[in-house]
């Protein structure tokens, strides 16, 4: 999110002569991504919050306006406020960082420092508004947009060195789900997935459930588990982490993407799904219903119901998915996230606020 953000920023200050920088707390300058952000715009702190915090509120001083893209910045925005009670502070809220409790220091930025609250989906508005009394009027959704640099496919075939790579032929049927696998995170879903690929297997005897993504070394001694509770050894293939540049074959391998979580702030990942022509089932209890426009690109379902997943599958494996289908996908993917589209948005709020 932060470099797409990053990226529209600087093309939107570049049209409207305008000077822009970006901070990063954890990076180095080692790190950036030249085509996201020219180094001159860009500072990398390498994990020094007191470097940040200083070199954040100096520059402030002469700023029309600072966002702010976690809510772990609170102390530095109250502190911006306090040297130059003019200048603008918003703040980008996501998901489960902000649907939680929060200190004192969080609480009194929301209230009585922030200018305005970015929320990522309609949700998190919610959310915000409900959890902590956030001025309706400071909050506005800015829904995420697909990374401008992902390699959008003309062509829809299967990659041919992934079917190799996984024993995969044009009989099987895939599933994907691409997230993080943290033990401290088990509101992801894919348990349900793999329970359902379990019931489905005699219904659809050569279906094949990719599961990918980062995973600690306690949660992947749980998804093997029940891989061999669910007797689902043959069927459910474990990638582990992904290389940003296999990202789009892999979505182009799969038949139907699933991630049935609970707490999706947004969900950039259903969009690069669908992006790349891919159908999407997501859960109806968090943000993944903006990625997926309330129903208008994918299916949205009861997550802990898990015959309504497998039908929801069912569903959609018995309808061919023909490359008319995955190139209208795509179109209508991006008629709504699209960068320029995100780009537009967020100009009108910028000058909204300059005329304020």
């Amino acid at each position: 999110m932060t470099r797409t953000l990053a990226h529209s920023l600087y093309h939107i200050s570049k049209k409207e002569n305008w000077n822009f920088r970006l901070f990063s707390l954890y990076d180095t300058r080692y790190d950036l991504m030249s085509q996201y952000l020219p180094p001159e715009n860009y500072t990398g702190f390498n994990n020094s919050r007191l470097s940040l915090g200083f070199r954040s509120i100096k520059e402030a001083s002469h700023s029309d306006i600072v966002i702010l893209n976690h809510i772990n910045f609170a102390l530095i925005g109250i502190v911006i406020k306090l040297f130059n009670p003019k200048c603008p502070v918003w703040l980008i809220a996501h998901g489960i960082e902000v649907w939680r409790p929060l200190s004192f220091i969080k609480r009194t930025f929301l209230n009585r420092y922030c200018d305005k609250i970015i929320c990522v989906s309609n949700f998190t508005k919610h959310q915000m508004i409900a959890r902590h009394r956030s001025d309706p009027d400071k909050c506005v959704v800015l829904n995420n947009a697909v990374d401008p640099f992902i390699k959008l496919p003309e062509a829809f075939d299967k990659p041919e060195y992934l079917l190799n790579r996984y024993g995969l032929g044009p009989s099987n049927q895939v599933i994907f789900t691409l997230t993080r696998l943290a033990s401290s995170e088990q509101y992801k879903g894919h348990e349900q997935v793999i329970k359902a690929v379990a019931s489905l297997k005699q219904e659809f005897a050569n279906i094949k459930y990719i599961l990918s993504g980062q995973y600690d070394s306690v949660e992947e001694i749980r998804i093997r588990s029940l891989i061999d509770k669910y007797d689902v050894r043959d069927e459910v293939i474990l990638t582990g982490f992904l290389n940003e540049n296999e990202l789009t074959d892999h979505f182009l391998l799969a038949d139907l993407f699933v991630l049935p979580s609970k707490k999706e702030g947004f969900g950039i990942v259903f969009v690069e799904a669908l992006a790349c022509g891919l159908p999407v089932i997501c859960g109806n209890a968090d943000g993944s219903t903006d990625a997926i426009k309330d129903g208008k690109l994918g299916t949205a379902i009861n997550v802990d119901d898990l015959s309504e997943l497998q039908n929801t599958i069912v569903r959609y494996l018995n309808t061919p998915l023909t490359l008319d289908k995955r190139k209208n996908l795509q179109k209508e993917c991006l008629q709504y996230f699209d960068e320029k589209y995100y780009q537009e948005h967020l100009l009108k709020l910028l000058n909204n606020e300059q005329a304020a």
